[in-house]
Parts: structure tokens; sequence; C-alpha cells
């Protein structure tokens, strides 16, 4: 057990080198993206034929998957956007606003009862936000796209989870990325029309960085938390997530020393967002935990 939490907290510690790269690398983020989607679908569709894993679906249902896809492709492209016309921490802050998003959208999209304290809290993230907002002018551009990014980045995660109950996590992967390789190579002409590039072509330095961004923080992290979630739930896995925020953020200041460039509102909007994630960390386990019991009692009762 212990082996699988670090198994976990290893493939989210990856996942928080994300901005590092989309910083590193010289490209817009309409082609960063496009480039990342190309090698992890060629990376995904390698290791679908050696691991026979991925199952041949109906038309209807990868029909249904597929939109997912574009989710996917569409958020990254927000995401990548928010860090490129701000910093890597403004874009990690906004993405900690996912958990917040979902456990409001949630009940909406499933229909399950809604949470008091998930109102509240999500009103505490929101207090952090506006902190951020006012405080790092220079940034409102990037803290929009980290917003617009974080709102469909919940969207994906509640229909991800929802896809996982009736498919294996390798099938729903594969075709998610595939298909959003493709919806993403047909909307690329408007983007790029939209936003106009003078380079198409990454250099040799982006190219070995897209490699190690591919690799590095998709094929290995997932790969380790598949096998974390053999021991670990996928209720635990969801709440660990959280903290790839967290991750960025220092990484960030690590790498590129961005605490210097931001504003002391920057900090505690940031600090209030993160404490409303975890409260809601907390009271979710808390509840988990009871439901659980609660089911233990019940079967108890009828054995």
């Amino acid at each position: 057990m212990k082996r699988a939490y670090l198994l976990l907290h290893i493939s989210i510690f990856l996942w928080g080198f994300t901005g590092i790269f989309a910083r590193a690398i010289d490209l817009t983020e309409g082609m960063l993206v496009w480039y990342r989607m190309l090698l992890t679908s060629i990376c995904w569709l390698l290791i679908a034929f050696f691991s026979n894993q991925v199952k041949r679906l109906a038309f209807k249902d990868a029909f249904r998957i597929s939109f997912v896809g574009l989710l996917v492709a569409v958020h990254w492209l927000f995401f990548y956007g928010s860090i490129k016309y701000s910093n890597i921490s403004v874009g990690m802050s906004c993405l900690a606003m996912i958990a917040v998003f979902s456990s409001l959208l949630e009940p909406l999209i499933t229909g399950r009862r809604f949470q008091w304290y998930e109102l509240l809290l999500g009103l505490l993230a929101a207090i952090g936000m506006f902190m951020i907002f006012q405080f790092n002018v220079e940034y409102r551009t990037g803290i929009m796209l980290g917003l617009i990014s974080a709102f469909l980045g919940s969207i994906f995660t509640i229909q991800n989870t929802m896809l996982m109950t009736k498919y294996n996590s390798e099938t729903v992967t594969t075709y998610e990325l595939c298909s959003g390789f493709i919806y993403l190579t047909l909307l690329m002409p408007a983007y790029l029309f939209l936003f106009p590039t003078n380079k198409y072509l990454p250099s040799d330095n982006d190219w070995l960085l897209l490699m190690i961004f591919t690799i590095a923080c998709t094929v290995i992290p997932f790969n380790l938390s598949m096998k974390a979630l053999k021991h670990v739930s996928a209720f635990t896995a969801n709440l660990s997530i959280n903290m790839e925020p967290v991750y960025g953020i220092i990484l960030a200041f690590i790498f590129y020393h961005e605490q210097k460039e931001l504003h002391p509102g920057f900090f505690i909007g940031t600090f209030i967002i993160l404490l409303s994630v975890i409260l809601f960390m907390i009271l979710k386990y808390r509840q988990h935990r009871k439901s659980k019991a609660a089911q233990g009692l019940i079967n108890a009762e009828l054995s």
C-alpha cells in the first residue's frame, strides 16, 4: 500500500512539471498542444498495440468519448495559453480551481445531492481568485484563460470519471488522445488564422523537450498511476491529484524564481484557494469514510 501511494505521488509530481516544459518550449500554446497531442497519441497507439489492453468500441461509444477528447485538447489550449500570457504560478493557481468547479458542477451533471460545504468552499476559492486577479493586473489575460481552462478541466474530470466506470482506462485514454488530436488538427487552420505564428516547426532543442515532456509528463505518470490504482481507490487518487498545482508552483519557484515576479496578493489568494481545496479534500474524505462505515453496518445486518 505504501508503495502504491509513493507511485501515485511520483506521477502527480511529474505532472507538476507540465508548466516548466510549457515555458521552456519556444512554441505558441496552439502549436505546443498540437505537437504534444501528436507525440502522445503515437506513444499511446504503440502502447495499445503491444499491451492489447485497448478494446474496439462501437461507433456510438467511440463518438461519445471523442467529445471528451475535444475537451482535453481545448482545456490544454487554454491552460498553456494561461502560462504563456502570464507565468507558471498563475496558470497552476487557476488549475487548482478544477476541484472547486468540479464540486459545483458534478451535482448538476450527475444528479447527485449538493453538499452545503461545496458552496462555501467555492465562495472561499472565489475570494482567493479575486485577490490574484485584483493585485496582478499584468496577468489578467492569463488568469481569464486559466479559469476557462479549469472550468473545462472540471467537466472533463467528471465525464472521465463516468467513462472509467464503463471502460478500462487504457481504452478511454487512447480514444480521448487520438480523437482530441484529430479535432485539434481540424481546428488548427481557424486557430492559426486568429492567432498567427511565425514558428510552425520546433527547433532541435524544442523537439528534445517535447519528447521528454511527452514521456515524463504523460506516459510515465499515467502508467505509474495505473499501477497505484490497483491498490489505491479511485477516490483517494482523485483527492491526491489536487496536489499537482502545489508541486507546479514550487517547481516554478525553483526553476524560474517566479516568486520575484508576483505581487503579495498572489500568495494570499493562492493560499486561500489551496486552503479551500485542502478543506474540501478533508471533508470529502470524512464523508467517504462515513458512507463506507454505514455501508459496512448495513452489510453486517443483512448477513
